[in-house]
């Protein structure tokens, strides 16, 4: 996998944020475009897009894009709906995470789960994982996982 691209409503806010709160920092990788063959690449008509790379992890690079033109609509997709999809961040301590992201008033879906066997969850080989989802700046859903020591 090359990059995984993230339309945002505000880029610079948002590379703050995954940098600030999730370390991601930007690795000075920068693009625009206002062209029709770009336009025609990703189907949107009279594009006009700005984009920020960062790298997350050792070898995947997240692209916050920012489209000028057309006006974007608010992100209100639920984790259920088919083509959401969502970015997952391994931690060592999702303990920690969780009190420093609520401590950053980061919206956390709800306290982080362990993954175990029993009340409607067969966890097989995640045994023992813990889980935390939580959203970006623009409602986007974003996962922290802890594997088991």
């Amino acid at each position: 996998m090359n990059h995984i691209g993230v339309p945002v409503s505000d880029l610079a806010r948002s590379v703050r944020w995954y940098e600030d709160v999730l370390g991601i920092a930007p690795n000075g990788v920068t693009i625009a475009a206002t062209n029709p063959a770009i336009g025609a690449v990703v189907e949107v008509e009279k594009a006009s897009m700005r984009a920020s790379f960062a790298l997350a992890g050792d070898n995947v690079l997240l692209e916050l894009i920012q489209y000028d033109s057309p006006q974007p609509r608010p992100f209100t997709g639920r984790n259920c709906d088919v083509g959401v999809m969502h970015l997952c961040f391994e931690v060592d301590d999702l303990d920690a995470a969780h009190r420093d992201l609520v401590e950053r008033g980061v919206h956390v879906n709800a306290d982080p789960v362990v993954l175990q066997d029993g009340d409607g969850v067969e966890a097989g080989a995640l045994a023992g994982t813990k889980i935390l989802y939580l959203r970006d700046p623009d409602g986007i859903q974003l996962e922290l996982f802890e594997l088991p020591s």
